[in-house]
């Protein structure tokens, strides 16, 4: 993806005000209070992401890679062509399969080290706005003695579902739904929300964005949502 990016219904009950929901709708995005309009990346948000001296190279998910690959079984699908056509626009060689394969890797490394409380994974996945958003959560959990315990049971589906270009920066938007077992547990080791043998759906939509101008073939993960 521990205490995560459904990064409404369901509230995890005296957990985390305003960060945490049961249901982990938007598991790295409500439970940070960033489930507002996508923010444009600025060409500083990844390096400032991975500042403080830390490598990110260990943890960098990198999403397609630049070299050509065959999408025929995409091109079929007319609705998926439009959708892709403002990134194809600058990028002709985006493979939109690879593309959503790497996103479900950041998915659920995002969300268990999010429960988890790993800043040193989620720095260089996330741009540094939503790092300290994640960070900050993740923090005000430790002062309040509270851990998450969360199994990452596995993704339903995932995909891209908007795509544009604003001066060369591309946005790839992708919604996941994904299956979570959640518990949050208090100072004491009292369960005070959720439940260890539920599975809840999850529904998260999160935007990825990269310089195109760049060589360097990583994406960044700069806003999280859940469905209205």
């Amino acid at each position: 993806m521990g205490d995560g990016f459904q990064f409404l219904d369901i509230l995890l009950l005296g957990a985390i005000a305003g960060f945490i929901a049961l249901r982990l709708r938007a598991v790295l995005g409500q439970r940070t209070g960033h489930e507002q309009k996508r923010r444009r990346p600025g060409p500083a948000d990844k390096d400032g992401a991975a500042k403080d001296g830390e490598s990110a190279e260990d943890n960098v998910v990198a999403l397609p890679r630049r070299d050509a690959s065959d999408a025929a079984g995409l091109a079929a699908d007319p609705a998926q062509e439009a959708i892709l056509a403002p990134l194809r626009a600058v990028d002709p060689d985006f493979d939109a399969a690879e593309f959503v394969g790497g996103a479900k890797a950041a998915y659920e490394m995002v969300v268990t080290a999010f429960a988890a409380g790993d800043k040193d994974t989620l720095r260089p996945l996330l741009s540094r706005e939503v790092f300290n958003d994640f960070a900050g959560a993740i923090d005000d959990r430790a002062k309040r003695g509270e851990h998450m315990e969360t199994t990452f049971v596995g993704l339903r589906g995932a995909a891209i579902t908007e795509t544009q270009v604003n001066n060369r920066i591309a946005e790839v938007t992708v919604k996941f739904e994904s299956e979570l077992i959640s518990v949050t547990k208090d100072a004491q080791g009292h369960v005070i929300g959720g439940h260890a043998n539920s599975v809840d759906q999850v529904t998260d939509i999160w935007t990825f964005a990269r310089d195109t101008r760049s060589r360097d073939p990583n994406w960044t993960l700069i806003a999280t949502s859940a469905p209205n």
